[in-house]
């Protein structure tokens, strides 16, 4: 195999210093034209391909770009890290990717180990950080906040119109005819958790409707949360016709609670979650959710770092929901008898399967 050029190969050619033929290729050379001429012409006769991690080191940068989720054990954040890893495949650039855990010290192990390993870039995939630590951080390097917004970096943020989202959900299910609420919310800190709960339930309020505090359970956006939060809701006795989940992961959990207890969906409980993720609509029955687009927000995130790295000005980047209606919502059944409920169910039917 042939041996590559080297930078040192090429300074000998063209009978100048190694420092003037990198400083010729990164364009800082103060070099006279005829000088100029005679290392690219040596550049072109022997192929000569920089290294790029070479120049990157060179030039302080270290082709990295960290990227915290609050865990990696997620279909939403492994769609999301799909796109920023599309939108990086053409760049020299390369993800670095940790996971907070949903606790506060990890993702600031996190962040101090990234900054260590001197990314260039941070992506932050929402998170329950202080705002005032993101900010000091984007002083030091570049940095995306993804599902939130951070005060001071209202340029850096991509978010998800959450109050839209929810008041479109509120609004499907109040169309249907139902009354009774139960809401199972994310991790009490994320931000996006609090803006789609405050939405759902204000939603409610303003059209008549009160869900009772029993009724409003949290489940950490995962699916073994979802499944706990709907059994608590379950053992509170008390009626519901529509179960609204803050996420699609919780509202699969939530369906085996269901299940469980022998309540039909939609034919006793309406179910409804978040994101759209691709499983959704392999639910039995297919989810009504609200749909973002994970894949483009991821994209955008990683665009968006590369912009900051080149002195691009950014601007802060609202993604429109979309409700996506499918099998899991229907009109609420008339009252059962009493003789009906069973097990910590109040008017439910037979198990649907």
């Amino acid at each position: 195999m042939m041996e590559a050029v080297t930078l040192a190969q090429v300074a000998r050619e063209a009978g100048v210093s190694p420092s003037t033929v990198s400083r010729i290729l990164n364009g800082t050379a103060n070099v006279t034209p005829e000088k100029r001429a005679r290392v690219e012409s040596v550049i072109t006769r022997l192929n000569y391909r920089p290294n790029p991690q070479a120049q990157a080191l060179a030039g302080g940068r270290s082709l990295t770009i960290g990227v915290i989720t609050p865990t990696l054990n997620s279909t939403f954040y492994g769609e999301a890290l799909a796109g920023i890893e599309a939108a990086l495949n053409d760049t020299p650039y390369h993800p670095i990717v940790i996971s907070g855990q949903w606790r506060t010290e990890r993702e600031q192990e996190a962040l101090d180990l990234l900054l260590a390993r001197r990314v260039d870039a941070v992506i932050m995939m929402g998170g329950i950080l202080d705002d005032q630590i993101l900010t000091h951080v984007a002083r030091r390097v570049p940095l995306i906040a993804v599902g939130r917004d951070v005060r001071g970096l209202d340029h850096s943020c991509i978010v998800l119109d959450n109050t839209k989202a929810m008041q479109q959900v509120a609004r499907h299910l109040l169309d249907l005819g139902h009354r009774q609420f139960a809401y199972i919310s994310g991790a009490e800190r994320q931000q996006d958790a609090m803006e789609r709960r405050t939405a759902f339930l204000g939603y409610l309020e303003a059209h008549g409707v009160t869900v009772p505090p029993e009724l409003i359970q949290v489940g950490r956006y995962t699916e073994e949360g979802g499944l706990e939060a709907a059994e608590a809701i379950l053992n509170a006795g008390r009626p519901f016709t529509a179960l609204v989940c803050a996420n699609d992961q919780m509202a699969l959990g939530a369906r085996l609670a269901l299940y469980r207890r022998g309540v039909s969906v939609p034919g006793d409980v309406s179910l409804t979650g978040f994101d759209d993720v691709f499983t959704s609509s392999l639910m039995t029955p297919p989810l009504t959710t609200v749909r973002q687009a994970i894949y483009d927000i991821g994209l955008t995130a990683a665009r968006e770092a590369l912009n900051l790295l080149d002195g691009q000005p950014v601007v802060r980047q609202v993604f429109e929901p979309d409700l996506i209606i499918r099998e899991s919502t229907a009109a609420p059944a008339r009252p059962r008898p009493a003789a009906r409920a069973r097990r910590g169910v109040t008017a439910m039917s037979t198990p649907d399967g």
